[in-house]
């Protein structure tokens, strides 16, 4: 959009509500595409007895989709650079939509397992999206935007478990997979009609004058720094995310729905903590020292969640969990984007995805084995709370570190 259009939408009274309204197709298609992803959370334990199968096949299950995405997101990202954002977009979301078909018609583990990796190789949403985040959001704005996604996340799991659950209870896997397909359809819709293309076929050729040689994000130290930085923090998170279904399930008990009423309601709980308190906090604080404590959040709840087999106190945690992670992924991500050259933005930005990737192949496996061992009695579930907590701790102190060293430069 030129700087002449970009003009127009300051004037209308909706840009007085948001900063950027150029990016309410886009955060509906990443709301809408984690929607998809909430919906099948609650009934995942569920296949256990369906198909006489363990905690740990379902890691894999849950974690060959990620797999895929390691390999494939840094070619969307790649892609997205040097042939536009909004084309890659939309073929990501085309792969997406065909993989919650598939879902949809699964009647065999096998077919499940197919769809998770269609879904995975197709896995350049997030990687674009916040490349284009990075191409319309100058850096002082950057990371409440990031945090956006976060924000798609609190509001897809308010309705998204719930719903599964009683989809799935209603008509098995059909109903929610084709719910997922029809949302995942109207992304698309809304990607062609109303979304911008950020970065234009005049900026991309600009760029290729300007490079005699390919930038390398590994020469940058800072950037190399933030990454690790980033995959430390992100498999933590991740060991949560991606097993609490299998912890709700296998360790306490509850069924599809009842996983998915109590995701649902912690969810409005954590809502309420997101829309409240997150903008007043980085007002008073700033972006660093909300990073900061949003790892320190984390690393407490971590220590703690595994412990506790209570459904009101593993609720309040994820209250706090909530408030962490709005603390510190956008946060995190905005500063991790403004450590490199605007020309690589997506490359940047799917190594992240990538990043997220590793998280999503390790914690369910890791979690998969825990709940599998503690079911069988060999271990305690609290093993999930240590390791968790202990990577979580890793990436405080890396962050703390470099906070101390550039706090001293200032």
């Amino acid at each position: 959009m030129s700087e002449l259009s970009d003009s127009k939408w300051k004037d209308t009274k909706i840009s007085k509500l948001v900063s950027y309204p150029r990016l309410f197709p886009l955060w509906a298609a990443v709301f809408i595409d984690i929607l998809g992803y909430y919906l099948i959370i609650p009934f995942l334990p569920s296949f256990i007895e369906i198909y006489n199968t363990t905690p740990w096949i379902i890691g894999i299950v849950i974690a060959i989709n990620a797999v895929f995405t390691l390999f494939f997101a840094p070619l969307w990202g790649r892609l997205s650079d040097s042939l536009g954002r909004k084309p890659m977009l939309l073929i990501s979301q085309f792969g997406t939509l065909s993989a919650f078909i598939l879902l949809a018609l699964s009647d065999s583990l096998f077919l499940i397992f197919l769809s998770r990796v269609i879904d995975g190789i197709f896995g350049g949403n997030f990687p674009i999206a916040k490349a284009i985040i990075s191409d319309v959001v100058p850096p002082k704005d950057r990371g409440v935007q990031m945090a956006n996604i976060g924000v798609a996340h609190v509001l897809s799991s308010l309705i998204g478990p719930g719903l599964g659950g009683i989809l799935f209870s209603i008509g098995g896997i059909f109903l929610p997979g084709i719910t997922a397909s029809i949302l995942s359809f109207s992304t698309i819709v809304l990607t062609i009609i109303l979304l911008e293309e950020s970065w234009p076929k005049s900026n991309r050729e600009i760029r290729s004058k300007e490079e005699d040689k390919p930038i390398s994000i590994f020469r940058d130290q800072n950037a190399v720094y933030l990454l690790i930085l980033w995959g430390f923090h992100t498999i933590s998170f991740t060991l949560l995310m991606a097993n609490i279904s299998l912890f709700l399930s296998s360790i306490i008990g509850l069924v599809a729905f009842e996983i998915g009423l109590i995701l649902t309601v912690s969810g409005v709980f954590r809502a309420i903590t997101r829309f409240a308190f997150f903008k007043p906090v980085l007002r008073l604080i700033g972006e660093k020292n909300m990073i900061l404590l949003g790892l320190i959040v984390f690393v407490g709840m971590f220590s703690l969640i595994g412990l506790i087999e209570n459904v009101i106190l593993i609720m309040v945690i994820l209250i706090f969990i909530s408030f962490a992670a709005s603390s510190v992924r956008g946060n995190l991500l905005s500063v991790i984007s403004q450590s490199v050259s605007k020309k690589i933005q997506g490359r940047i930005n799917s190594y992240t995805t990538s990043l997220d990737s590793v998280a999503q192949i390790i914690g369910p496996i890791i979690g998969g084995v825990i709940f599998d061992l503690s079911v069988r009695g060999l271990i305690h579930q609290s093993w999930w709370s240590v390791i968790m907590a202990s990577i979580g701790a890793i990436a405080l102190i890396l962050f703390y570190k470099k906070y101390k060293i550039n706090h001293k430069k200032e």
